[in-house]
């Protein structure tokens, strides 16, 4: 496989801030806000996004969780793989009439955000539902499902692979473009 680094290092870090920058201009103080970071993956960014807005005096306060979506997913019951070990879901706050931010790693189909929203509704009615996702894989879509803030978009075809390294579970911080040689 031929692998294509397309961002590290410390635009890696700027890229996180950028977004950070981008939400404040939208929520404010977030008072009416609340991020959810959508399991496995997309926990990673989440709590980089809550820990870098928690810098801020005025924002110590925004209220994040995390949201397994293992069986709200239309594939779940498709795999043959054995039996499906879910990750776990962590919100200690009702999500009626927040706006929620959606956070995830890579989006590509949009079935996992599909997921994500049909499971947010056990949480409450949400005012708003936006998301946040690192990277964008314009071309591959399967449903109607747009980012309202991107880290930076790939364009990429099928057989190409995105992988998000996070320095938390992978050492080291880094998004890889995978692709197969011919």
């Amino acid at each position: 496989m031929k692998q294509s680094v397309l961002l590290d290092g410390p635009k890696f870090q700027i890229t996180i801030q950028r977004l950070c920058h981008q939400l404040i201009e939208n929520h404010a103080d977030f008072a009416d806000s609340a991020i959810i970071g959508i399991q496995p993956r997309g926990i990673y960014l989440g709590k980089r996004i809550v820990e870098e807005l928690r810098r801020i005096p005025a924002l110590q306060d925004v209220p994040y969780g995390e949201l397994d979506i293992t069986f709200f997913r239309d594939d779940f019951r498709r795999k043959d793989s054995g039996p499906l070990v879910p990750s776990s879901t962590h919100i200690d706050f009702i999500m009626e009439g927040k706006q929620v931010i959606l956070i995830d790693d890579v989006l590509w189909t949009g079935r996992t955000i599909r997921a994500a929203m049909d499971a947010i509704q056990a949480f409450g009615r949400p005012a708003k539902i936006e998301l946040l996702v690192l990277v964008d894989r314009r071309f591959s879509r399967q449903l109607p499902i747009e980012p309202d803030y991107i880290g930076m978009q790939v364009d990429s075809i099928d057989s190409q692979r995105v992988i998000v390294s996070w320095k938390e579970a992978d050492t080291h911080d880094r998004i890889t473009l995978l692709t197969e040689e011919e």
